[in-house]
């Protein structure tokens, strides 16, 4: 009898071990990386809890989650505008364990701050969201159209509401002073949020902000104009400031996933791979449409041509 249990014991743990090889190999197969990932993942996000960046991180966590098979552990590391958060992730061994969410910020720091963000420090794994831009005043201002809204900042210096100093509704706004030749005096706010509210108060003229901030004031803001190169599906009556102007102006709050610089080859496929199939899973699809966002996706080559682009953007525009 003991013989027998013991028979039956060594092929139940063969068994496990053999169910247990093929998850591992499943897992490698669908990254493209034998042995990556073996250990947690933490996902290093530059701006505290709750806010934008932050939910963005952490829905797209729960997706990787189940695709690699191991831990995705968000933490909440802001500071200088996302600095201590990016230079950290660059200082960190390129073996794909530690990651982070790369705003819009990643491309302006190094201008705006002098922060040793550069685009070389890092590997770019891909673009999952994009918030467009847009531009709102009260819902009784005397501007009912973007038209309106040009004219008069034409012809005197208005003041327009944003996000912070440095931020990305900042440059937007000196992004429309610069194509439409206006005379918008940006006013900073403790996020984009505060800057709609101050708009929808009148306690500036408009506001530069990111559509879902926006829309989430519902009746108290009149949406002008959305600067992204299509209409936002919750906007369709909202011309986008092509339409009005007849020039191409696109700001947006995006985000993505980067790492450590010299990560191998085959770990930033696997990420890469990791990242697109959680992008087009339902449930992140789902939390972008909630929030406002749009689900734009660029693998890691073309999201790190478009970070270098939006680097040499934002030296032109906010260099001294």
């Amino acid at each position: 009898m003991q013989r027998f249990i013991t028979a039956r014991a060594a092929t139940v743990a063969a068994v496990a071990v053999a169910l247990a090889l093929t998850s591992c190999s499943r897992v490698n197969e669908d990254t493209g990386a034998e042995g990556y990932p073996t250990d947690d993942i933490r996902l290093i996000i530059q701006a505290d809890p709750g806010g934008g960046s932050d939910l963005s991180s952490r829905a797209l966590a729960t997706e990787l989650e189940d695709i690699l098979g191991v831990s995705i552990i968000p933490e909440n590391m802001p500071g200088a505008a996302g600095a201590i958060a990016m230079e950290y992730v660059a200082d960190q061994p390129p073996d794909g364990t530690v990651i982070g969410f790369a705003p819009v910020e990643i491309a302006m720091l190094n201008t705006t701050q002098n922060a040793d963000v550069l685009p070389e420090n890092y590997t770019f794994i891909g673009q999952i969201m994009l918030a467009p831009g847009v531009i709102s005043v009260a819902s009784d201002s005397e501007y009912q159209t973007l038209e309106d809204l040009i004219q008069a900042g034409t012809s005197q210096p208005l003041t327009v509401a944003n996000s912070g100093a440095g931020s990305i509704w900042e440059a937007a706004t000196l992004g429309l002073n610069e194509e439409l030749g206006t005379q918008f005096t940006t006013v900073a706010y403790d996020g984009g949020a505060t800057a709609v509210s101050a708009a929808a108060s009148g306690e500036v003229a408009a506001a530069v902000s990111g559509a879902g901030e926006a829309i989430a004031q519902g009746d108290a803001v009149r949406i002008l104009a959305v600067m992204h190169d299509e209409r936002h599906r919750d906007l369709p009556d909202v011309p986008t400031v092509e339409e009005v102007t007849g020039d191409p102006i696109e700001f947006g709050g995006w985000g993505g996933i980067y790492t450590q610089a010299d990560v191998p080859d085959e770990v930033r496929a696997a990420l890469e791979s990791a990242v697109a199939e959680a992008v087009e899973s339902a449930g992140y699809q789902s939390f972008q449409e909630n929030a406002g966002n749009l689900v734009v996706y660029k693998d890691s080559e073309e999201f790190t041509g478009f970070v270098e682009d939006q680097f040499a953007r934002f030296q032109s525009l906010l260099g001294s």
